[in-house]
């Protein structure tokens, strides 16, 4: 009977102490695997139905997330997504936002620029929330540092004043348990946590498809795909795929394979595994005398005045990120204890 251990080993074979997921994710090897081999059959002219690939990866997306595959949609960014919402918001609608959210999140609802956009701190993004809010835009752990928001109390908040809530979870799904359906939209990269390959993204709507546009349609967001190719669709899918864009097949050949593994693994296992390297590393951090940005829960760990030494650590085979001046480290499925006693080891103190 495999562990959750022999699984992840199964899989993952980093050459060096890989600390880096907040960034991307490391692919497992089934995935690699079938990636080749879509990528051999088109190449030998007897390419498979990879569009099959897409609708799995749809499905245990959804699985993991907690609703019917009818209200997800796929595409290939974060950004798109939040230019679809918010394509649908009437002029002068006010979105309120976290302050240095990811920018995939929050840009598109710049640019429009008749819209009221109030950004302020995270963690007073519930009470902020007030009557005439339209939407709340946020991400569920910042990217930046790790810190979680609030999504309890701010999805009671948008919804004592009519607003509408968009979480993204790319820096979540695959390590903290995600509910999508207590929020209007959830939208998420796979690249990272969920180890899929770039170019793969979902977004969760509500089952009323929550008043979006298809604006950015094409034929495969057609009710029958093979007959939408030509002129206008004269029907799009009655479902979230309505919004889906082109996909990237030979991502998706790959994603269906990283999102079966996180399931069979369970994102609660992740969940434990991850924190408990966090908290090591936090603990060691603290003997050391350095101080991580307060972030309770989360499996990313940030460090002020430590983000300089990412070149040097990379030279010595442990890789991190320099986040504003800030360490950053994220631990998931695929590190140990001794990953983290590698990263304590070289660091000052």
């Amino acid at each position: 009977m495999e562990t959750f251990e022999t699984l992840v080993r199964a899989e993952f074979a980093p050459k060096n102490t890989y600390l880096n997921t907040a960034s991307t994710g490391l692919l497992p090897a089934r995935t690699v695997t079938a990636m080749r081999v879509a990528v051999e059959s088109v190449a030998a002219g007897q390419p498979s139905d990879m569009f099959a690939d897409v609708e799995a990866a749809r499905s245990s997306f959804a699985r993991l997330v907690g609703v019917p595959d009818r209200r997800v949609a796929t595409g290939g960014s974060v950004a798109v997504f939040s230019g679809l919402i918010a394509a649908s918001l009437p002029s002068g609608a006010e979105v309120l936002t976290a302050e240095a959210d990811f920018s995939s999140v929050v840009n598109p609802f710049h640019v429009r620029g008749d819209l009221k956009v109030r950004a302020v701190p995270l963690e007073r993004i519930a009470e902020s929330v007030r009557p005439g809010t339209a939407l709340v835009a946020v991400s569920a752990a910042q990217s930046a540092d790790g810190r979680i928001a609030c999504l309890e109390a701010i999805g009671e908040a948008a919804r004592e004043h009519g607003a509408r809530t968009y979480v993204d979870v790319s820096q979540a799904a695959g390590w903290l348990p995600v509910r999508a359906d207590a929020f209007d939209f959830v939208a998420t990269v796979a690249f990272k946590w969920l180890v899929c390959p770039r170019g793969v993204a979902f977004l969760v709507v509500p089952e009323d498809l929550g008043g979006l546009t298809p604006v950015f349609a094409g034929w495969a967001a057609g009710e029958s795909p093979w007959e939408s190719c030509y002129g206008p669709v004269d029907r799009l899918a009655r479902s979230a795929r309505r919004f889906d864009e082109s996909p990237g097949l030979f991502a998706y050949a790959g994603a269906r394979h990283s999102l079966e593994l996180v399931e069979e693994l369970g994102v609660d296992r992740v969940h434990a595994h991850d924190l408990a390297l966090a908290a090591r590393f936090r603990d060691g951090l603290l003997r050391r005398g350095h101080e991580p940005v307060p972030a309770p829960g989360s499996a990313i760990v940030s460090v002020p005045g430590l983000g300089g030494l990412q070149a040097e650590l990379s030279r010595a085979g442990v890789e991190v990120s320099d986040r504003a001046g800030r360490l950053r480290a994220a631990f998931h499925l695929y590190n140990t204890e001794d990953d983290v006693d590698r990263l304590l080891d070289a660091l000052p103190g």
